[in-house]
């Protein structure tokens, strides 16, 4: 089994023995950062599996730091999740919004501390196992990655590469909600300029082919599949 390498990133140095304890005494690799400069550049170094970030910190706030996570294409499969001691909807929605997956307030409790974090981390076999079929089923859909198309049973759905590639990404992992910092990161790729309603038009242009039932949009953050 893989050992999961996990970063973390808090400028409380108890903070920083308390988790890194819980963490290595499961078999995790742990590195920490004390504050969001050092994070960014470890994490550019090691590649973690996952990166867990205090919001309130100096030199570089977590929300600023996992905005310029988001925009390294080599950590495009890096989960984040956020510490705070605040527990408001808008840190919550900031946090989410710049491409967060989950979101602990302090105090923290070890046990639901690593079971989030090994629920959470379920995801890379999930991914593994996905990335193994080339085919990806769901509901009355066929997207076969390898030939770039898509059936519903013996009907094929002409997409364009870019809606291919927004489907496939969102069909991925059914009932995920996708930032719109992901998808323009995973499907256009962090240096490449495009228009602000560039995801809007192609997920209309999805919605028009393969039905309106499938994609969801979480108003001010993204979009999830469903079926």
């Amino acid at each position: 089994m893989e050992t999961y390498k996990i970063l973390l990133v808090d400028d409380e140095p108890d903070i920083l023995d308390f988790l890194r304890y819980n963490l290595q005494k499961e078999g995790f690799q742990v590195f920490t950062a004390g504050d969001g400069v050092e994070g960014l550049r470890k994490a550019e170094e090691i590649r973690p599996h996952l990166a867990i970030l205090d919001i309130m910190m100096l030199k570089m706030d977590g929300v600023e730091l996992c905005r310029q996570l988001r925009t390294r294409p080599e950590l495009a499969n890096m989960l984040i999740v956020f510490l705070t001691a605040r527990d408001e909807d808008y840190s919550q929605i900031a946090a989410l919004d710049v491409g967060g997956d989950d979101y602990i307030t302090k105090p923290i409790r070890p046990r639901v501390f690593m079971s989030r974090i090994n629920a959470l981390l379920r995801r890379f076999e999930r991914k593994d196992e996905a990335e193994a079929e080339q085919v990806i089923r769901v509901a009355d859909l066929a997207i076969d990655r390898e030939r770039v198309s898509v059936m519903r049973g013996e009907e094929v759905i002409e997409l364009a590469k870019k809606e291919f590639e927004l489907l496939s990404l969102l069909a991925s992992k059914p009932g995920k909600v996708f930032t719109r910092e992901e998808i323009f990161s995973k499907v256009w790729g962090a240096d490449v300029i495009v228009g602000n309603r560039t995801i809007d038009v192609h997920i209309r242009k999805l919605r028009e082919k393969i039905g309106e039932d499938y994609i969801k949009t979480i108003k001010g953050i993204g979009y999830k599949f469903e079926f």
